[in-house]
């Protein structure tokens, strides 16, 4: 592309960081952004960057609801889960019974039964403990009972992981009525792992239930309310909606197990507990101890909406149960109840005190109505079965309240047969919302950053409503919050942006993890029992709804930088099968520029799945019916030739190499004794989702077990030539993936400030000459905020900072001017205008 003439401010501005990033004059620009701010085009949705909660990775139980105690109420299937015994020269009997409860609704109890001298009692191990703080106050509450004319002693205490008390309250239990016990306890010491002690201090016995340690300063000092520093972390998001409960909750893994709202308002003690849908889904994380108290329920995520100024948005069982899991459906004769829930939801949030629900939520302490617009029908079902059964809700909801905003759902994948059905069932039902969902590389969402360009413009609207850059692969506990991932996820959102006038709502998925307790990666929001911290995610989010324009204006990029050339990293894989791997080696030309004695070790491998090791040379993949695979080496390998030995070792599957695999997740793979043994396969995952089919070439062929053949692979450009003991099976010509080295959007915002948001993934700076089109600058000094850093690099509890974004100021007296932005991106310029 041929150069264009610019103008450049004769002045030098602010440098940003020590990055390169200012705005520039001693030379010429590399590339021109064009902004029309005098043609402002259509509004940008108010709602386009919302939250969405999920209780999974313990961000329900042990993350938002500040209730520390695991368990409090007994009715965990095993009812002691959490417990263990405390003896302190004690002898005593711990055991649970549910003879004359203190609710008929949480029937079980803890009795304790101290029959000789010193402490015996119970203690409660938390959430991967109990996190307390120095000189803040935490209250405890119990409901307990002794025997008629007895007075059980009973001493409260917490307990740092070491066993010094931090903090402790006595009690005289009187006579055989239940009654609360309640106390305010200071710990004297910080601890992220210390325990809650209810001991008997002399011979006698107690029942002890509803169980409590909650901070006294929760979000807004709400009894048993919400953790504050992660409330304040969505609150500072300025999220336009929140989206609750989630998710695959609402489905559950049977229909037993699905989320029903009406049992988890009211009474504490009225709210049912089950298991949570997460809690042994992934055998990387089995977290069994996971179960849903509702501590944090429907009212609360109404309430927590209201503070955070955002719309709420409920999403409820539609009758189906997940379809990755037992498949149960409710059939359509018997879906009414279902749908009555619905309509008894939005009397909850809407209806008045005269009406039951808004009476019911009136006593609750709310007698305002909540002003629910939206709601979710579903989660992410799909196919026949999921739209015949929308289409019953949505007549029945249409009907008693039009003004209600549905929002129907696409499925969980952005691709594919089951994604085309349900855009071509919702078009003609003129559905309002539709939720598409995906989880992908980045190169992805780099990819699809125009993937709305072409969207019909007359509806449905469109909710990205769950969507990540996964940095290794969905479901990998290997995945991490890079900034590469972030900066993803900023160039889809320049797109989202850009055509909001068909995407009006978007959210990152999921939005906690627990350090300890997680069962995926990644997660907008990360914490621990003391502390949590932002990803670089996180920024992205915030940066895109903190500077969101009023209106779009035209952008134009002339880029003439060349791409990235075809190239990259190699590595191994298999599938169903077990395998070996040796004598690996890259040549270029006459020289060996690799061998596989250079690896240092596995822990040298960044592997999906599988058990890998190696030895001399040697990668052996051990573990049986995985697929798998192991990356290695160097990213700037360009044309040369990859030759190895492989061996299928067992199992009915077969093996892969991969090469030219990208920092953005992108890679080429030779797959031999693909499809149950019995073709050769080569195919291109060239930012592409796992739905979507990557084949270029394939030929009939399997292979032998325990037989030792010859793999060279040629690589000369586009061309891929593929050799299996020296027999060509593949020769093919796969393009390189050309994907632009900078997106971006502006909008134009109420005080007339010009809004550009661009996102830069080259290595190295660029200088990028500016031009706001015919308007006049009001004011020289522009904001600048910028999100840069290593794309691998990630924040930690240790580093919660590491990366963050920085505000700066920036002289542009003029509509034209030059600015260098810095390599791996995210730059907000606003420019005040006339």
């Amino acid at each position: 592309m041929e150069r264009q003439p610019v103008s450049h401010l004769r002045r030098v501005a602010m440098c940003i960081l020590g990055l390169a990033s200012c705005a520039v004059t001693a030379h010429a620009a590399d590339v021109e952004i064009r902004v029309a701010a005098d043609q402002p085009g259509h509004a940008v949705s108010p709602r386009l960057v919302g939250v969405f909660f999920e209780d999974i990775n313990f961000g329900g139980d042990g993350g938002l609801n500040a209730e520390l105690v695991k368990n409090g109420a007994f009715e965990f299937p095993r009812a002691l889960m959490g417990w263990r015994e405390v003896r302190d020269e004690g002898r005593g009997r711990l055991t649970v019974a549910s003879e004359a409860p203190y609710h008929a609704a949480n029937a079980n109890f803890m009795h304790i039964e101290n029959g000789a001298g010193g402490l015996y009692g119970a203690a409660n191990e938390g959430f991967r403990g109990i996190g307390v703080k120095q000189g803040e106050p935490y209250r405890f509450t119990a409901q307990a009972r002794s025997v008629a004319g007895r007075t059980a002693a009973v001493l409260v205490r917490i307990a740092s992981a070491d066993g010094e008390i931090l903090a402790e309250a006595a009690f005289a239990v009187e006579g055989s009525a239940w009654r609360e016990i309640a106390a305010e306890l200071t710990p004297a010491a910080t601890d992220a792992a210390a325990k809650l002690e209810i001991l008997l201090a002399e011979p006698g016995q107690v029942d002890l239930d509803l169980v409590s340690l909650c901070p006294v300063h929760t979000w807004q000092d709400r009894p048993h309310g919400l953790r504050v520093d992660l409330v304040q972390k969505l609150a500072d998001l300025k999220p336009a909606f929140f989206r609750f409960p989630g998710g695959c909750i609402v489905e559950g893994s049977q229909l037993k197990y699905r989320y029903q709202w009406k049992t988890t308002i009211g009474d504490r003690a009225d709210r049912r507990l089950i298991v949570n849908r997460w809690n042994t889904e992934f055998a990387h994380r089995l977290t069994p101890d996971y179960f849903q108290s509702f501590g944090v329920g429907f009212f609360e995520y109404f309430q927590l909406s209201e503070d955070l100024g955002a719309e709420p948005l409920p999403i409820l069982n539609c009758g189906m149960a997940c379809q990755f899991n037992s498949k149960e459906l409710v059939a359509l004769d018997e879906l009414q109840p279902y749908i009555q829930d619905a309509l008894d939801l939005i009397e909850f949030a809407n209806g008045t005190v005269d009406s039951p629900w808004g009476a019911r939520r009136a006593a609750m302490g709310h007698p305002a109505p909540f002003g629910m617009k939206l709601l979710g029908v579903g989660n992410e079902q799909w196919g026949e079965q999921y739209l015949d059964r929308y289409e019953r809700f949505a007549e029945a909801i249409k009907a008693k309240y039009p003004e209600i905003e549905l929002v129907s759902g696409a499925g969980p994948f952005p691709v594919g047969p089951d994604f085309d059905f349900a855009w071509s069932r919702l078009r003609p039902l003129h559905a309002d919302i539709v939720d598409e969902h995906c989880y992908a590389c980045p190169e992805w969402f780099q990819r699809e950053a125009t993937r709305f360009d072409a969207y019909p413009r007359g509806g449905p609207a469109v909710f990205m409503g769950e969507y990540a850059a996964q940095s290794v692969d969905i479901c990998s506990p290997d995945n991490r919050n890079s900034l590469r991932c972030a900066l993803g996820e900023a160039a889809f959102l320049t797109g989202i942006e850009r055509n909001s006038d068909v995407v009006t709502m978007s959210s990152y998925a999921p939005l906690f993890g627990h350090e300890d307790a997680w069962q995926w990666r990644p997660n907008l929001i990360w914490f621990d029992n003391l502390q949590s911290y932002a990803t670089p995610n996180y920024y992205v989010q915030q940066l895109f709804s903190r500077h969101r324009g009023d209106v779009v204006l035209p952008v134009e990029i002339d880029d003439p930088r060349p791409r990235r050339p075809a190239g990259g990293r190699i590595g191994v894989g298999v599938s169903d099968a077990t395998a070996e791997f040796k004598d690996l080696q890259v040549t270029q030309g006459d020289e060996t520029v690799w061998t596989g004695d250079e690896l240092a070790g596995a822990e040298a491998l960044d592997s999906f799945r599988g058990r890998w090791e190696f030895e001399s040379g040697e990668i052996v993949q051990t573990a049986p019916g995985v697929t798998a695979r192991a990356l290695f080496g160097n990213y700037d390998w360009r044309d040369a030739t990859l030759s190895m030995k492989v061996r299928k070792t067992a199992g009915p599957g077969g093996l892969a190499i991969i090469f030219r695999g990208s920092p953005g997740g992108s890679f080429l793979q030779w797959n031999l004794g693909a499809a149950g043994n019995r073709r050769h396969a080569l195919q291109a995952f060239l930012a592409r989702h796992s739905t979507e089919n990557p084949e270029v070439a394939a030929t009939d062929g399997s292979l032998e077990e325990g037989r030792w053949y010859e793999v060279r692979i040629e690589l000369n450009g586009p061309r891929v030539r593929c050799y299996l003991d020296g027999e060509l099976i593949h020769d093919a010509e796969i393009a390189p993936l050309q994907l632009p080295w900078l997106y971006a959007v502006a909008g134009l915002d109420e005080q007339h400030e010009a809004i550009l948001k661009v996102v830069h993934g080259g290595d190295q700076p660029v200088a990028a000459a500016i031009d706001l089109g015919d308007v006049t600058v009001a004011n020289a000094d522009a904001t600048v905020v910028q999100l840069a850093g290593n794309p691998e690099a990630i924040n930690t509890i240790a580093e919660p900072a590491n990366v963050a974004p920085q505000t700066s100021v920036l002289k542009v007296p003029a509509p034209k001017f030059t600015y260098e932005f810095a390599p791996h991106s995210l730059t907000i310029l606003r420019v005040p205008l006339q």
